[in-house]
């Protein structure tokens, strides 16, 4: 009996199929939570499309979960693996008897910036007296950018309440307040700077809080502690391909903008080049995985002094590196 070519690319097809449906069946499943889909984790991305999880035996899905603590509650419910946010969410949780651990950094900058509408931004360093009676557009209660915006004005002397008006929105809202005349000052990221400096609306950031504020916490892997006590390989394989992830945003550059445009299809192609070229200018990524003692102590620093944080909270008892440590030992 003979068989047509066409034939045999079936039967090879349906064989290559079938092995990678069975390579598959053999990997790990775990699930990491995230509040938004954002360039900011472009690293946890890159290490998906190249298959370093994969090569660690493991299957990851990431589901975003956009409504507040939601990607907390996943990974406290059992629900998902990890989180990625800021190691705050593991001291609001541990200040209510739950045990959760930052096992492996990402971004390690402050990832927003200050931004003055066109013709008023700062002439001189005296923020207190710039930013008295103006309005400021930042982010709700409860997220990140409200609170650097909160700590910076506490910071420079300026009462929140009595010195400016804060108008706590969303990155379209602040956008469209600038644009109104409603706000003259926005607390944004990319790619709503460049948008609005495209539009003639704002200056370039006057204050650059990447660079300004130093290594921060601002969105590392979370686990359970039970992860880490009972799962401990499952943990260090997890940790491995992120930090391969990290690396290899950094090796290559344009590969990694590949990546984000897979990530992203329906961002403008400029807006995300503007985003991406950014991210690596202010090097917002960790390089190597660690979360240092002082990311820790600005990130806490930053809720404390917003009072979403009631309790100082130890960076060991949310915080854990040993996983990091030991692949940056065997370099």
């Amino acid at each position: 009996m003979t068989f047509g070519l066409s034939s045999v690319f079936r039967g090879l097809s349906l064989a290559l199929a079938l092995t990678a449906t069975a390579q598959a069946a053999d990997l790990e499943p775990l699930v990491v939570a995230e509040p938004v889909h954002s360039t900011g984790y472009l690293p946890l991305y890159v290490a998906i499309h190249k298959g370093f999880f994969a090569q660690e035996g493991l299957a990851l899905k990431v589901v975003t979960i956009e409504s507040g603590s939601g990607h907390t509650n996943a990974v406290l419910s059992g629900q998902a693996f990890a989180f990625i946010g800021g190691p705050e969410h593991n001291a609001y949780a541990k200040l209510k008897g739950a045990e959760l651990r930052s096992v492996v950094n990402v971004v390690d900058r402050g990832n927003v910036y200050l931004v003055a509408k066109k013709g008023m931004a700062p002439t001189g360093q005296d923020m207190s007296a710039f930013l008295k009676g103006k309005a400021v557009a930042t982010g709700a209660v409860g997220g990140t950018p409200n609170s650097i915006t909160r700590f910076l004005l506490d910071k420079w002397k300026v009462d929140s309440k009595k010195d400016v008006e804060l108008l706590e929105t969303t990155a379209a809202g602040g956008l469209a307040a600038v644009k109104a005349g409603r706000a003259q000052i926005i607390v944004a990221a990319e790619p709503q700077i460049t948008q609005g400096i495209r539009a003639g609306l704002f200056e370039e950031p006057f204050y650059n809080v990447p660079r300004e504020l130093g290594p921060y916490a601002y969105s590392t892997l979370n686990v359970r502690l039970e992860s880490i006590t009972k799962q401990p390989e499952t943990v260090a394989k997890f940790v491995r391909a992120v930090m391969k992830g990290l690396q290899a945003t950094y090796a290559n550059p344009a590969e990694a903008a590949e990546i984000a445009r897979k990530e992203f299809p329906t961002m403008p192609p400029e807006d995300l080049k503007a985003t991406i070229d950014r991210s690596f200018k202010d090097e917002i990524w960790s390089r190597d995985g660690l979360v240092s003692q002082q990311a820790w102590t600005t990130s806490k620093s930053v809720v404390m002094d917003a009072g979403m944080l009631k309790q100082d909270v130890p960076y060991a008892g949310v915080i854990d590196m040993q996983f990091v440590q030991k692949n940056v030992a065997v370099k």
